[in-house]
């Protein structure tokens, strides 16, 4: 019995040292953009950031030598689209989500997320209700429309008093409720509007409204959408005759506007965050962008690189990529990212937000000069 046993223990012992050791998983996590339809560039901008910050993330050594393997989906900023990537996500046992980008989507997919216990970093969706429901898997990488709004509603009334004032949206979540947060505060102020209304998205001919504008002597034009409508918007304006300042938030911000408006979107005024690439952290950020072949970032690929920063620093805190632990990490520290420190509230807002005006002139969004 003895020989036996030591024969068994010399086998066994053989075998444990020719073994390999287990492989190291990848660690699977969604970024859900609007990468098709009207504001493909912002998606593919905020792509560039996520992916950016994921191959850093990954090039440094990942969580524990564990890389993350980033499944890309795209919703086209279309609500039902969006549950149908949270459920493709859900499928294929995502960890955590990047996105989703605009507002719409992403609150229809965060209910899905949610009953999944996935934490989801967003930094584009900025309609206030999407952290206003006790979602405690739910985090916010910029400011919230009723910020954004809040400051250029008060800028009209300050800065234009005097001037005959309109307010336009592109009746979706986002673009409606920036208009809204944006007459709340000028009516607020004391300054009422001379028009509200609306357009259908993706429309060519603009004639019917800025007759409109013309007629009611508007000298003022506050939009919420998107810079593909108002793209239009400004450049048949000017053919028209109609030469108002217009003002919007930060879906105003992609080059594609300036592409469509040419010298006519000479002076456009919208809010959006600070601009990250002067900041000294985002040093890195900068290096990968000129080495992509992509052209210049703008912001957007900066905030995504920033909640991508966000969640790995949070899969870092908790030594693990296990979806509960990752959200507590998220709750209960500070992140340094591209743009800054960012922590959050309890609703998952961040509790330093901050709206900044540019101008466009010549070609690119400059800081307004007020």
């Amino acid at each position: 019995m003895r020989t036996l046993h030591k024969a068994v223990f010399s086998v066994t012992v053989s075998a444990l040292a020719i073994s390999p050791l287990p492989a190291l998983a990848d660690i699977p996590v969604g970024l859900a953009l609007g990468l098709t339809g009207q504001i493909a560039a912002i998606g593919e901008q905020s792509r560039r950031g996520a992916e950016a910050a994921i191959a850093a993330f990954n090039k440094a050594g990942g969580l524990k030598g564990e890389t993350i393997t980033l499944q890309v989906e795209d919703d086209a900023c279309d609500p039902k689209q969006g549950v149908a990537v949270a459920n493709k996500f859900v499928s294929a046992g995502v960890e955590a989500v990047i996105g989703h980008m605009c507002t719409g989507p992403t609150m229809a997919a965060s209910t899905v997320y949610s009953e999944e216990e996935i934490p989801m970093v967003t930094a584009s969706a900025t309609g206030p209700d999407l952290t206003e429901r006790g979602l405690t898997n739910v985090f916010r990488a910029t400011g919230r429309d009723d910020q954004q709004g809040t400051i250029a509603g008060k800028m009209i009334a300050e800065r234009f008093a005097d001037q005959t004032t309109a307010i336009v949206h592109d009746k979706q979540a986002y673009g409606r409720g920036l208009a809204e947060e944006a007459k709340k505060a000028m009516n607020a102020a004391g300054k009422e509007e001379a028009l509200f209304a609306a357009i259908v998205p993706g429309e060519q001919d603009f004639s019917a409204l800025i007759s409109r504008l013309k007629q009611a002597g508007v000298k003022v034009v506050y939009y919420g959408g998107y810079y593909n409508d108002l793209g239009q918007i400004v450049r048949q304006s000017r053919a028209q005759g109609l030469d108002a300042v217009f003002v919007g938030g930060d879906g105003l911000s992609s080059s594609e506007f300036w592409a469509i408006t040419g010298e006519a979107g000479e002076g456009t005024l919208f809010t959006f965050t600070p601009d990250a690439s002067t900041n000294p952290a985002a040093k890195e950020a900068v290096e990968a962008f000129k080495a992509d072949g992509k052209g210049d970032a703008d912001n957007f690929a900066y905030y995504y690189y920033a909640a991508a920063q966000v969640l790995t620093q949070a899969m870092a805190k908790a030594g693990s990529a296990d979806p509960e632990a990752v959200t507590k990490a998220l709750r209960d520290n500070t992140f340094e990212t591209v743009a800054g420190p960012m922590d959050f509230d309890a609703k998952g807002d961040l509790t330093a937000p901050a709206f900044v005006f540019y101008q466009w002139s010549a070609g690119k969004p400059k800081p307004a000069a007020f």
